[in-house]
């Protein structure tokens, strides 16, 4: 009984010098008309976007990802069942923009029919990479779905290896992000490697670009490609910020920086003013490493890419690929204007560069790679009839690990381990056993696109043309994607060459389906 009485006047007293403390703070005009009980708004607050997601909202209201793609993410992850019963909870008829994918009850390509069909089917590249300007170390990519560039200080080095380790077992490519080459980027993936601005991990002692650094780097370490970021969709034209508190030792050591202070990345580079020195630098990097270069950006204005298609049409010097990211993507923080409403969506920025190097003759000449929100297969398709060759996912795969979209990733305290330095928090996320569900979900993601294109008749994603989507624009009415974006016939589709190369290698690699037999009647 009286240890009773103590807890309950130790529980008083404590509420007591809160209401106090309340009464007599200054700061927060609620909790001085609400003392205590005011607290209750400021917790539902910060759990506010878990609410929404568990309690609150539908299936389809939830963003950047609704219920339902997370649980499409979730389920392909853990090679759980991953369909959906009792119809779309989408409102297609009302709808303006929902894309439509059209079968073909005829085509070339006959699916199986197993569920499991197309799971472990190889789907590379159309195209192969540095193959149109020679570049030494060119090669096909063995996957249309790709890991995109998140870096170690923004991931944590379990979410590191875990995607690596990942990306080893699904066979596909893993891009560093503009963080440098960490220890937890070598776990067999192999790695596209990001210079940023700040060129972390190839600079001297004073931040300037190191050509030699970057080349003992990808010597030392499965890099086949190199990609300059020029700007991203979280953060279009702006530079970044990583406290001094989260560069950590091992972080320091990975980008060349000075532990425990403040690491600025720029917003422009140094190495190149213009486009045409921009140029001069991609061919530099490729003749001294071999390697095929290439750019990513998010879409903005274009007098930027109407001048680099222009000297990449009459000056024989050219990147090898395009990462367009749309202002949808990003796993960075930034300020809410620039989120919100900074850089073209993916659809509309991609249309626009990829009919710029068409108009030019360029297209077939560079491989087209997509970000932002395309880990979602619905989305993808849309990517592969405008032209992508190849899909990067970021927050899809973060989800595939265990993100649970509690957007908290600016603050060091995601609870799942995935974007945070905390040792406590990360020490909860298994780099093993997250590893094959990262590999699940882009072999899942691999197989839903290789289904999806046999359904349109043809063998390969990179094979579905823009005849094959139509976008609604309402209850009654829907136009072509080819229409909507102006594109010309023979838009999106690989040069025929690479088509009839991708045809063979599928038929070669995928068993094609089959039919019943006929009946008596069918006979001859």
């Amino acid at each position: 009984m009286k240890v009773g009485i103590g807890a309950a006047a130790a529980a008083v007293s404590a509420l007591a010098a809160v209401a106090v403390r309340d009464l007599l703070q200054r700061d927060h005009a609620l909790l001085r008309n609400f003392p205590v009980i005011g607290h209750g708004r400021y917790l539902i607050e910060a759990i506010g976007p878990e609410l929404r997601q568990y309690v609150v909202a539908g299936n389809n209201e939830e963003r950047p990802f609704t219920r339902d793609q997370r649980r499409w993410v979730y389920a392909s992850a853990k090679k759980e069942n991953n369909y959906f019963g009792f119809g779309t909870d989408n409102d297609i008829e009302y709808t303006a923009g929902y894309p439509i994918i059209k079968h073909r009850t005829f085509g070339r390509a006959v699916p199986q029919s197993a569920p499991a069909a197309g799971y472990e089917a190889s789907v590379p590249c159309a195209k192969v990479l540095g193959a149109a300007r020679g570049r030494a170390r060119a090669f096909r990519p063995s996957s249309v779905v790709n890991i995109s560039g998140m870096s170690y200080g923004s991931l944590s080095g379990n979410a590191i290896e875990a995607l690596n380790k990942g990306a080893a077992l699904a066979g596909c490519l893993q891009n560093t992000g503009e963080g440098g080459l960490s220890p937890y980027h070598r776990h067999g993936g192999d790695l596209v490697f990001q210079i940023g601005t700040a060129y972390f991990g190839c600079r001297d002692e004073h931040g300037r670009f190191d050509l030699q650094r970057l080349k003992d780097l990808v010597a030392g370490a499965p890099v086949r490609a190199l990609e300059i970021k020029l700007s991203q969709g979280a953060k279009p034209s702006l530079g970044g910020l990583l406290p001094g508190a989260k560069v950590s030792a091992k972080i320091a050591a990975t980008r060349g920086i000075t532990q425990g202070v403040d690491c600025v990345s720029p917003s422009r580079h140094a190495e190149f003013s213009d486009t045409d020195s921009l140029l001069d630098w991609v061919e530099l990097l490729a003749a001294e490493t071999g390697l095929p270069v290439g750019i990513k950006s998010a879409v903005g204005d274009l007098d930027f890419w109407d001048e680099l298609t222009s000297l990449m049409a009459t000056t024989g010097r050219g990147v090898d690929f395009v990462t367009i990211d749309g202002g949808e993507g990003g796993t960075g923080a930034a300020p809410l204007i620039f989120t919100d409403t900074v850089s073209l969506p993916f659809q509309v920025g991609f249309a626009r560069v990829y009919a710029m190097f068409a108009q030019r003759g360029l297209h077939e000449q560079v491989v087209f790679i997509g970000a932002g929100k395309l880990g979602l297969p619905d989305n993808a398709v849309v990517a592969f009839a405008l032209g992508c060759d190849i899909v990067n996912v970021a927050r899809e795969a973060m989800l595939a690990i265990g993100c649970v979209q509690a957007q908290k990733c600016h603050t060091d305290t995601c609870p799942t381990g995935v974007a945070t330095q905390n040792p406590w928090l990360t020490r909860g996320l298994d780099p093993t056993l997250k590893s094959v569900r990262a590999a699940n979900y882009i072999k899942t993601l691999r197989r839903d696109l290789l289904k999806v294109a046999e359904a349109c008749g043809v063998e390969h994603p990179g094979l579905i043309d823009t005849g094959s989507v139509e976008i609604l624009d309402g209850r009654t009415a829907a136009t072509g994607l080819d229409e909507v974006y102006g594109y010309q016939p023979g838009w999106g589709l690989p040069s025929e060459a690479d088509r009839s190369t991708i045809t063979e290698l599928m038929h070669a690699t995928e068993p094609q389906g089959g039919t019943a037999p006929p009946s008596r009647s069918a006979m001859p």
